[in-house]
């Protein structure tokens, strides 16, 4: 399944169940989301493809399992935390951000947020495997948003995105703190150029 990182809005996380290596979750979510859901659907939620286990007239349960946990900031989320929420695409759909898998691979920390005046500025610190990935005007996905990147600082691995009121109003990201970790996806296009340039240049050296 795919998802166009158009955030559809948010769910609450309103019970956890933790067994071992796995971890089931239960999300409120409004009616309307939930119409014509069926178990087996995908859905993003903070960026992760979960599919449905359980559906409720305002709730949807998902499995979460261990590597995800591991992975994404599912491994420390809480009950009454809030979530990004978003349907899998269908044909004929318009495609408003980017195309994203919902396979998350890591998680970056807010160092710091910037309120100029109509604008939202966040700066992301990423681990130095991923900062390889990450350029000026490149596409990202952050919880399950889909974003372009703002200036790059390849010395303190470090990232701007800077967000519209419509992302703040249905998105979580109003709620994040310094601090807080994010889940991020790489734009598939981008990490597949990245890897086959590296892997040329290698074979270069080499050859």
């Amino acid at each position: 399944m795919v998802f166009t990182g158009i955030v559809e809005g948010t769910g609450i996380i309103s019970k956890i169940i933790r067994k071992e290596k796995l971890s089931s979750i239960i999300i409120q979510t409004s009616s309307t989301f939930n119409k014509g859901i069926r178990v087996g659907a995908s859905v993003c939620v903070d960026g992760v493809c979960l599919t449905v286990t359980k559906i409720n007239l305002d709730s949807l349960e998902f499995d979460v399992i261990s590597e995800t946990l591991k992975i994404t900031t599912f491994g420390d989320i809480r009950t009454n935390s809030v979530v990004n929420i978003e349907r899998s695409m269908k044909l004929g759909d318009e495609i408003g951000g980017h195309i994203i898998s919902g396979h998350v691979f890591d998680t970056v920390t807010i160092k710091d947020i910037n309120k100029p005046k109509n604008n939202y500025i966040l700066t992301l610190k990423c681990n130095s495997r991923l900062q390889k990935y990450i350029f000026s005007k490149g596409y990202i996905s952050l919880n399950g948003i889909s974003l372009t990147i703002g200036e790059v600082d390849k010395i303190n691995n470090t990232f701007t995105v800077y967000l519209i009121p419509e992302t703040l109003r249905l998105t979580n990201i109003i709620h994040k703190i310094v601090g807080d970790s994010i889940n991020i996806e790489i734009e598939t296009q981008t990490r597949n150029t990245v890897d086959t340039i590296l892997e040329m240049n290698k074979e270069s050296i080499h050859g």
